[in-house]
Protein backbone atom coordinates (compact mmCIF):
# COMPACT_ATOMS: atom_id res chain seq x y z
CA UNK A 1 0.00 0.00 0.00
CA UNK A 2 1.32 3.43 -0.92
CA UNK A 3 1.94 5.94 1.84
CA UNK A 4 -0.93 8.20 0.77
CA UNK A 5 -3.37 5.47 -0.25
CA UNK A 6 -6.41 5.72 2.03
CA UNK A 7 -8.16 2.41 1.65
CA UNK A 8 -11.92 2.35 1.13
CA UNK A 9 -12.34 -1.38 1.67
CA UNK A 10 -15.48 -2.50 3.46
CA UNK A 11 -15.19 -4.10 6.87
CA UNK A 12 -17.43 -7.15 7.23
CA UNK A 13 -18.51 -7.34 10.84
CA UNK A 14 -19.76 -10.82 11.84
CA UNK A 15 -22.91 -10.74 13.91
CA UNK A 16 -23.02 -14.32 15.15
CA UNK A 17 -20.82 -14.24 18.22
CA UNK A 18 -20.00 -11.37 20.56
CA UNK A 19 -16.32 -12.28 20.71
CA UNK A 20 -16.03 -11.97 16.92
CA UNK A 21 -17.60 -8.50 17.06
CA UNK A 22 -15.08 -7.34 19.62
CA UNK A 23 -12.21 -8.85 17.67
CA UNK A 24 -13.26 -7.13 14.43
CA UNK A 25 -13.72 -3.74 16.08
CA UNK A 26 -10.24 -4.03 17.58
CA UNK A 27 -8.80 -4.75 14.13
CA UNK A 28 -10.89 -1.99 12.56
CA UNK A 29 -9.72 0.69 15.01
CA UNK A 30 -6.09 -0.43 14.74
CA UNK A 31 -6.34 -0.30 10.96
CA UNK A 32 -7.82 3.22 10.96
CA UNK A 33 -5.17 4.57 13.34
CA UNK A 34 -2.44 2.96 11.26
CA UNK A 35 -3.80 4.49 8.05
CA UNK A 36 -3.89 7.90 9.74
CA UNK A 37 -0.21 7.56 10.61
CA UNK A 38 0.75 6.32 7.15
CA UNK A 39 -0.90 9.32 5.49
CA UNK A 40 0.73 11.73 7.96
CA UNK A 41 -2.55 12.90 9.47
CA UNK A 42 -2.24 15.21 12.47
CA UNK A 43 -5.68 14.17 13.81
CA UNK A 44 -8.20 11.39 13.30
CA UNK A 45 -11.84 12.34 13.96
CA UNK A 46 -14.57 9.81 14.80
CA UNK A 47 -17.80 11.78 14.36
CA UNK A 48 -21.23 10.21 15.04
CA UNK A 49 -24.23 11.32 12.98
CA UNK A 50 -27.86 10.23 12.99
CA UNK A 51 -27.15 7.44 10.47
CA UNK A 52 -23.44 6.57 10.61
CA UNK A 53 -20.07 7.27 12.13
CA UNK A 54 -17.78 9.30 9.88
CA UNK A 55 -13.99 9.00 10.13
CA UNK A 56 -12.00 12.04 9.00
CA UNK A 57 -8.25 12.65 8.82
CA UNK A 58 -6.69 16.10 9.09
CA UNK A 59 -4.15 16.15 6.28
CA UNK A 60 -1.95 19.25 6.00
CA UNK A 61 -4.40 21.14 8.19
CA UNK A 62 -7.55 20.21 6.22
CA UNK A 63 -10.16 17.65 7.34
CA UNK A 64 -11.03 14.96 4.80
CA UNK A 65 -13.61 12.20 5.19
CA UNK A 66 -11.98 8.83 4.56
CA UNK A 67 -14.50 6.30 5.87
CA UNK A 68 -18.20 6.00 6.70
CA UNK A 69 -19.25 3.10 8.92
CA UNK A 70 -22.65 1.82 10.14
CA UNK A 71 -24.10 3.65 13.13
CA UNK A 72 -24.32 0.35 15.06
CA UNK A 73 -20.51 0.21 15.25
CA UNK A 74 -20.15 3.66 16.81
CA UNK A 75 -20.38 2.70 20.48
CA UNK A 76 -17.95 -0.21 20.08
CA UNK A 77 -15.43 1.92 18.18
CA UNK A 78 -15.48 4.63 20.83
CA UNK A 79 -15.28 2.01 23.58
CA UNK A 80 -12.17 0.53 21.94
CA UNK A 81 -10.57 3.98 21.71
CA UNK A 82 -11.37 4.53 25.41
CA UNK A 83 -9.65 1.27 26.32
CA UNK A 84 -6.57 2.29 24.30
CA UNK A 85 -6.61 5.76 25.88
CA UNK A 86 -6.99 4.47 29.45
CA UNK A 87 -10.17 6.43 30.22
CA UNK A 88 -13.42 5.32 31.85
CA UNK A 89 -15.41 3.16 29.44
CA UNK A 90 -18.61 3.31 31.50
CA UNK A 91 -18.86 7.12 31.56
CA UNK A 92 -20.56 8.32 28.38
CA UNK A 93 -21.85 11.64 29.70
CA UNK A 94 -18.63 13.56 30.39
CA UNK A 95 -15.63 14.76 28.35
CA UNK A 96 -12.51 12.64 28.89
CA UNK A 97 -8.88 12.86 27.81
CA UNK A 98 -6.29 10.11 27.66
CA UNK A 99 -3.08 8.95 26.02
CA UNK A 100 -2.82 5.99 23.65
CA UNK A 101 0.32 3.92 24.09
CA UNK A 102 2.27 4.01 20.85
CA UNK A 103 3.31 0.81 19.10
CA UNK A 104 6.71 1.33 17.47
CA UNK A 105 6.28 -1.88 15.47
CA UNK A 106 3.28 -0.36 13.70
CA UNK A 107 4.46 3.21 13.15
CA UNK A 108 8.21 2.62 12.77
CA UNK A 109 8.88 5.05 15.61
CA UNK A 110 7.44 8.00 13.65
CA UNK A 111 4.80 8.80 16.26
CA UNK A 112 6.06 9.95 19.65
CA UNK A 113 2.63 10.42 21.24
CA UNK A 114 -1.08 9.87 20.62
CA UNK A 115 -3.69 11.86 22.57
CA UNK A 116 -7.35 10.93 22.84
CA UNK A 117 -10.22 13.32 23.56
CA UNK A 118 -13.81 12.07 23.90
CA UNK A 119 -16.87 14.30 24.04
CA UNK A 120 -20.62 13.45 24.34
CA UNK A 121 -23.00 14.65 21.59
CA UNK A 122 -26.70 14.12 20.81
CA UNK A 123 -25.77 11.32 18.38
CA UNK A 124 -23.27 9.59 20.63
CA UNK A 125 -19.70 10.15 21.71
CA UNK A 126 -17.29 11.99 19.46
CA UNK A 127 -13.58 11.11 19.63
CA UNK A 128 -10.45 12.75 18.26
CA UNK A 129 -6.99 11.19 18.28
CA UNK A 130 -4.12 13.62 17.84
CA UNK A 131 -0.75 12.34 16.58
CA UNK A 132 2.61 13.85 17.49
CA UNK A 133 5.39 12.90 15.09
CA UNK A 134 9.14 12.75 15.51
CA UNK A 135 10.27 15.65 13.33
CA UNK A 136 14.04 15.68 13.64
CA UNK A 137 14.37 18.19 10.81
CA UNK A 138 12.35 20.76 12.77
CA UNK A 139 14.32 20.63 15.99
CA UNK A 140 16.73 23.37 14.87
CA UNK A 141 15.60 27.00 14.80
CA UNK A 142 17.27 27.57 11.45
CA UNK A 143 15.25 24.77 9.81
CA UNK A 144 11.77 26.08 10.64
CA UNK A 145 11.53 28.34 7.59
CA UNK A 146 11.65 31.82 9.12
CA UNK A 147 12.69 34.66 6.83
CA UNK A 148 16.33 35.74 7.33
CA UNK A 149 15.38 38.95 9.19
CA UNK A 150 13.02 37.19 11.63
CA UNK A 151 15.52 34.38 12.18
CA UNK A 152 18.23 36.91 13.04
CA UNK A 153 15.89 38.79 15.40
CA UNK A 154 14.90 35.57 17.22
CA UNK A 155 18.58 34.73 17.73
CA UNK A 156 19.13 38.13 19.32
CA UNK A 157 16.09 37.71 21.59
CA UNK A 158 17.27 34.25 22.69
CA UNK A 159 20.61 35.77 23.70
CA UNK A 160 18.99 38.27 26.09
CA UNK A 161 18.92 37.78 29.84
CA UNK A 162 15.46 39.19 30.46
CA UNK A 163 12.22 40.11 28.75
CA UNK A 164 9.13 38.37 27.43
CA UNK A 165 8.65 36.84 23.97
CA UNK A 166 5.02 36.05 23.10
CA UNK A 167 3.96 33.66 20.33
CA UNK A 168 0.48 34.00 18.85
CA UNK A 169 -1.51 31.91 16.43
CA UNK A 170 -4.32 29.35 16.38
CA UNK A 171 -3.99 25.75 17.54
CA UNK A 172 -1.84 23.73 15.17
CA UNK A 173 0.18 26.70 13.89
CA UNK A 174 3.53 25.34 15.08
CA UNK A 175 3.96 27.46 18.22
CA UNK A 176 5.14 24.53 20.38
CA UNK A 177 7.66 23.51 17.72
CA UNK A 178 9.05 27.05 17.59
CA UNK A 179 9.34 27.26 21.39
CA UNK A 180 11.13 23.91 21.55
CA UNK A 181 13.56 25.02 18.82
CA UNK A 182 14.25 28.27 20.70
CA UNK A 183 15.04 26.34 23.88
CA UNK A 184 17.40 24.03 21.98
CA UNK A 185 19.10 27.08 20.46
CA UNK A 186 19.69 28.51 23.94
CA UNK A 187 21.03 25.17 25.20
CA UNK A 188 23.48 24.90 22.30
CA UNK A 189 24.69 28.49 22.27
CA UNK A 190 24.51 29.44 25.95
CA UNK A 191 25.35 26.26 27.89
CA UNK A 192 24.93 26.26 31.64
CA UNK A 193 21.72 28.27 31.73
CA UNK A 194 18.94 27.03 34.01
CA UNK A 195 15.87 26.41 31.82
CA UNK A 196 12.45 25.38 33.17
CA UNK A 197 9.16 24.86 31.33
CA UNK A 198 5.55 24.65 32.49
CA UNK A 199 3.40 22.74 30.01
CA UNK A 200 -0.09 21.28 29.72
CA UNK A 201 0.80 18.69 28.61
CA UNK A 202 4.52 18.14 27.91
CA UNK A 203 4.58 17.49 24.16
CA UNK A 204 8.28 17.18 23.38
CA UNK A 205 10.99 16.03 25.75
CA UNK A 206 14.10 18.24 25.56
CA UNK A 207 17.31 16.93 27.09
CA UNK A 208 18.86 19.48 29.43
CA UNK A 209 15.58 21.28 30.20
CA UNK A 210 13.56 20.84 33.39
CA UNK A 211 10.02 20.22 32.15
CA UNK A 212 7.00 20.39 34.47
CA UNK A 213 3.58 19.07 33.49
CA UNK A 214 0.55 20.95 34.75
CA UNK A 215 -2.47 18.69 35.36
CA UNK A 216 -5.76 20.36 34.37
CA UNK A 217 -7.75 19.54 37.51
CA UNK A 218 -4.76 19.44 39.85
CA UNK A 219 -3.78 21.80 42.64
CA UNK A 220 -0.61 22.96 40.84
CA UNK A 221 -1.96 25.54 38.41
CA UNK A 222 0.13 27.71 36.09
CA UNK A 223 0.11 30.71 38.50
CA UNK A 224 0.97 28.54 41.53
CA UNK A 225 3.80 26.74 39.74
CA UNK A 226 5.18 29.90 38.14
CA UNK A 227 5.21 31.82 41.41
CA UNK A 228 7.10 28.99 43.11
CA UNK A 229 9.52 28.50 40.22
CA UNK A 230 10.72 32.08 40.44
CA UNK A 231 12.32 31.06 43.75
CA UNK A 232 14.13 28.15 42.04
CA UNK A 233 16.69 30.47 40.41
CA UNK A 234 15.76 29.85 36.74
CA UNK A 235 17.24 31.99 33.98
CA UNK A 236 14.93 30.96 31.14
CA UNK A 237 11.25 30.13 31.62
CA UNK A 238 8.78 28.76 29.09
CA UNK A 239 5.04 28.70 29.85
CA UNK A 240 2.86 26.63 27.53
CA UNK A 241 0.14 29.28 27.41
CA UNK A 242 -0.91 32.47 29.17
CA UNK A 243 -4.60 31.80 29.80
CA UNK A 244 -5.62 34.22 32.53
CA UNK A 245 -4.79 37.57 34.10
CA UNK A 246 -2.96 36.06 37.08
CA UNK A 247 -0.57 34.07 34.89
CA UNK A 248 -0.03 37.12 32.67
CA UNK A 249 0.77 39.30 35.67
CA UNK A 250 3.37 36.88 37.06
CA UNK A 251 4.89 36.36 33.59
CA UNK A 252 5.32 40.10 33.10
CA UNK A 253 6.89 40.43 36.55
CA UNK A 254 9.31 37.62 35.68
CA UNK A 255 10.34 39.47 32.54
CA UNK A 256 11.06 42.56 34.64
CA UNK A 257 13.18 40.76 37.23
CA UNK A 258 16.02 39.16 35.29
CA UNK A 259 14.28 36.26 33.54
CA UNK A 260 13.90 35.49 29.86
CA UNK A 261 10.34 34.20 29.52
CA UNK A 262 8.62 32.72 26.46
CA UNK A 263 4.96 31.83 26.15
CA UNK A 264 1.96 31.65 23.82
CA UNK A 265 -1.32 33.56 23.70
CA UNK A 266 -4.45 33.12 21.62
CA UNK A 267 -4.61 36.19 19.43
CA UNK A 268 -5.01 36.87 15.74
CA UNK A 269 -2.24 39.45 15.52
CA UNK A 270 0.75 40.83 17.48
CA UNK A 271 -1.06 44.09 18.29
CA UNK A 272 -4.10 42.06 19.37
CA UNK A 273 -1.91 40.21 21.89
CA UNK A 274 -0.66 43.51 23.34
CA UNK A 275 -4.22 44.81 23.67
CA UNK A 276 -5.30 41.57 25.32
CA UNK A 277 -2.68 42.11 28.03
CA UNK A 278 -4.17 45.55 28.65
CA UNK A 279 -7.64 43.98 28.87
CA UNK A 280 -6.28 41.53 31.45
CA UNK A 281 -5.44 44.45 33.69
CA UNK A 282 -1.68 44.59 33.10
CA UNK A 283 -0.44 48.14 33.53
CA UNK A 284 0.79 49.78 30.28
CA UNK A 285 4.20 50.62 31.79
CA UNK A 286 4.67 46.95 32.73
CA UNK A 287 3.94 45.86 29.17
CA UNK A 288 6.32 48.39 27.63
CA UNK A 289 9.07 47.47 30.11
CA UNK A 290 8.78 43.68 29.90
CA UNK A 291 7.54 42.63 26.43
CA UNK A 292 10.43 42.35 23.99
CA UNK A 293 8.57 41.09 20.93
CA UNK A 294 5.47 39.27 19.66
CA UNK A 295 5.82 36.54 17.03
CA UNK A 296 2.71 35.68 15.02
CA UNK A 297 2.79 32.57 12.86
CA UNK A 298 0.71 30.22 10.71
CA UNK A 299 1.26 27.08 8.65
CA UNK A 300 0.26 27.07 4.97
CA UNK A 301 0.06 24.06 2.70
CA UNK A 302 2.92 23.44 0.26
CA UNK A 303 2.17 22.79 -3.38
CA UNK A 304 2.78 19.18 -4.39
CA UNK A 305 6.07 19.11 -6.32
CA UNK A 306 4.79 16.23 -8.40
CA UNK A 307 1.78 17.97 -9.93
CA UNK A 308 1.93 21.75 -9.39
CA UNK A 309 1.51 23.76 -12.57
CA UNK A 310 2.29 27.31 -13.66
CA UNK A 311 -0.58 29.55 -14.75
CA UNK A 312 0.42 31.08 -18.09
CA UNK A 313 -1.59 34.23 -17.34
CA UNK A 314 -0.57 35.02 -13.75
CA UNK A 315 2.84 33.28 -13.98
CA UNK A 316 2.13 31.81 -10.53
CA UNK A 317 2.01 28.16 -9.53
CA UNK A 318 -1.33 26.49 -8.76
CA UNK A 319 -2.42 23.12 -7.31
CA UNK A 320 -3.43 20.34 -9.70
CA UNK A 321 -3.84 17.04 -7.84
CA UNK A 322 -2.34 13.59 -8.22
CA UNK A 323 -2.11 10.23 -6.46
CA UNK A 324 0.93 11.38 -4.50
CA UNK A 325 -1.01 14.19 -2.76
CA UNK A 326 -4.39 12.41 -2.45
CA UNK A 327 -5.73 14.65 -5.26
CA UNK A 328 -5.47 17.77 -3.10
CA UNK A 329 -2.65 19.49 -4.98
CA UNK A 330 -0.81 20.06 -1.70
CA UNK A 331 1.65 17.99 0.29
CA UNK A 332 3.23 19.15 3.54
CA UNK A 333 3.14 22.57 5.19
CA UNK A 334 5.48 25.52 5.55
CA UNK A 335 5.75 28.38 8.05
CA UNK A 336 4.83 32.03 7.49
CA UNK A 337 5.28 34.60 10.24
CA UNK A 338 5.58 38.21 11.34
CA UNK A 339 7.56 39.65 14.24
CA UNK A 340 6.76 42.90 16.05
CA UNK A 341 9.52 44.28 18.28
CA UNK A 342 8.54 47.08 20.62
CA UNK A 343 10.14 50.40 19.70
CA UNK A 344 9.69 53.88 21.11
CA UNK A 345 6.65 54.84 19.02
CA UNK A 346 4.81 51.57 19.76
CA UNK A 347 5.60 51.87 23.46
CA UNK A 348 4.17 55.37 23.51
CA UNK A 349 0.98 54.07 21.87
CA UNK A 350 0.65 51.36 24.54
CA UNK A 351 1.18 53.88 27.34
CA UNK A 352 -1.57 56.01 25.77
CA UNK A 353 -3.80 52.90 25.54
CA UNK A 354 -4.20 53.29 21.79
CA UNK A 355 -6.73 51.11 20.01
CA UNK A 356 -6.05 48.38 17.44
CA UNK A 357 -6.34 50.62 14.38
CA UNK A 358 -3.83 53.12 15.76
CA UNK A 359 -1.28 50.40 16.54
CA UNK A 360 -1.75 48.77 13.12
CA UNK A 361 -1.24 52.20 11.54
CA UNK A 362 2.08 52.62 13.35
CA UNK A 363 3.26 49.25 12.01
CA UNK A 364 2.24 50.10 8.44
CA UNK A 365 4.00 53.47 8.59
CA UNK A 366 7.26 51.89 9.67
CA UNK A 367 7.15 49.33 6.83
CA UNK A 368 6.25 46.29 8.90
CA UNK A 369 6.11 43.06 6.87
CA UNK A 370 2.94 41.17 7.79
CA UNK A 371 2.34 37.45 7.39
CA UNK A 372 0.72 37.74 3.98
CA UNK A 373 3.71 39.64 2.63
CA UNK A 374 6.03 37.06 4.20
CA UNK A 375 4.03 34.31 2.49
CA UNK A 376 4.23 36.00 -0.92
CA UNK A 377 7.93 35.21 -1.07
CA UNK A 378 6.94 31.54 -0.91
CA UNK A 379 4.22 31.95 -3.54
CA UNK A 380 6.69 33.62 -5.89
CA UNK A 381 9.06 30.69 -5.46
CA UNK A 382 6.30 28.17 -6.22
CA UNK A 383 6.27 26.74 -2.69
CA UNK A 384 2.66 27.67 -1.95
CA UNK A 385 -0.15 29.41 -3.83
CA UNK A 386 -1.69 32.87 -3.55
CA UNK A 387 -5.09 31.21 -3.02
CA UNK A 388 -3.74 29.30 -0.01
CA UNK A 389 -2.31 32.51 1.46
CA UNK A 390 -5.68 34.24 1.03
CA UNK A 391 -7.37 31.35 2.80
CA UNK A 392 -5.00 31.40 5.78
CA UNK A 393 -4.38 35.14 6.12
CA UNK A 394 -7.55 36.61 4.66
CA UNK A 395 -7.81 38.31 1.28
CA UNK A 396 -4.60 40.28 0.70
CA UNK A 397 -3.60 39.81 4.33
Amino acid sequence: MKKNDISKEDKTIPTTRKSEKVYDVVALVDDLLQKAIETGASDAHFEPTSREIVIKFRLDGVLQAVEKLPKILGDNIIARLKVLGGVLTYRNDIPQEGRIQRDDKLNDGKVIDQRLAVFPTIHGQRAVVRFFYEESGLSELGNLGFSPCIYAALQEIAAQNQGVLLLTGPAGSGKSTTLAALLRFILQNFPGKSIVTLEDPVERHIEGVTQVQITPQGEMTFPTALRSLLRQDPEVLMIGEIRDAETARIAVEAGLTGHLLMSTMHSGSPTGALLRLLEMGIEPYQITSSITAVLNQRLVRKLCNNCKRKNVTTREYEPAGCEDCCRTGFKGRVLISELVQLDGQLRQAILAKADLDEMEGILRNRGHMNMYQDGMRLAQDGITSREELNKVCGQNG
